[in-house]
């Protein structure tokens, strides 16, 4: 059996950078150890798999290691290519995931394709000791989302800088730890670490933004922000806090079409 595959650099206007993710839209579900082994052979830190189901595109995360809750810059890569080579007639295509419910992506405009999420529910904690001894550095606040630990700090540079101890992080019981603050050009910064699903730092992480938005968008009395994750490859993002959802804005370009045998 022979499948069509698509690699994306989401949340970036050029290749090389934003977040690499691996596309695959199927005519019937596989079993979830194929797309499990399909995702460890592509060894990026998201591949999506996608089953047309009426007028709504079923949707799946897998990273090398396991299946995930939800994913921003693959299920943007994915609406990126149901436009660009499935030449799908609709001004927004519409996800379903049975762990995340209702998705959608607006069709480009200027180049930016739209995710509207649900937004995260933060709840603020003590610092965790084991947290902070990782990153080297204790923040001023630290919160609990869904699935992930996001701790503010004061200033770019104190995210820049950050160093993070992945064996020790490897041990926190989320799916990841987001470390932001105020940004220098932009409204705000972060960077994303998830050893534990097999990505010491993401590149560009949508779904992180479903936390970080509803925070900045209080902390600065604004909607609508710009912002920037600080990995190598970097991405940028445009970000609106709508109540119980957020929109988050990105940029993809394609790198590769292939087929892979199964």
């Amino acid at each position: 059996m022979r499948q069509k595959i698509y690699q994306i650099d989401a949340f970036a206007n050029q290749t090389f950078a934003g977040n690499p993710a691996a596309v695959c839209i199927l005519d019937a579900w596989l079993s979830p150890e194929l797309m499990q082994n399909i995702a460890r052979e592509n060894n990026l830190a998201e591949t999506a798999f996608a089953v047309k189901k009426d007028d709504t595109y079923e949707i799946r995360w897998f990273t090398p290691e396991l299946e995930v809750d939800l994913c921003g810059h693959a299920t943007l890569a994915t609406a990126f290519v149901l436009f660009h080579f499935y030449n799908l007639d609709m001004d927004t295509v519409r996800f379903f995931s049975h762990r995340s419910g209702k998705l959608t992506v607006a069709k480009p405009d200027n180049g930016w394709l739209t995710m509207d999420f649900p937004a995260d529910i933060l709840v603020a904690i003590k610092n965790i000791d084991e947290i902070d001894q990782a990153l080297g550095k204790p923040p001023i606040k630290t919160f609990k989302g869904k699935t992930d630990y996001m701790l503010v700090y004061s200033s770019q540079k104190e995210i820049e800088k950050i160093e993070p101890n992945f064996f020790l992080l490897d041990q926190v019981d989320a799916r990841g730890v987001i470390v932001t603050a105020p940004g220098t050009e932009v409204d705000f910064v972060s960077r994303f670490f998830a050893p534990s699903c097999g990505i010491p730092e993401d590149p560009v992480t949508g779904s992180a933004h479903t936390s970080l938005t509803p925070y900045w968008s209080k902390e600065l009395d604004r909607t609508k922000m710009t912002a920037k994750q600080l990995s190598k490859r970097g991405g940028d993002l445009v970000c609106e806090y709508l109540g119980d959802r957020v929109k988050i804005s990105g940029k993809a370009v394609p790198y590769l079409e292939g087929e892979i045998d199964i």
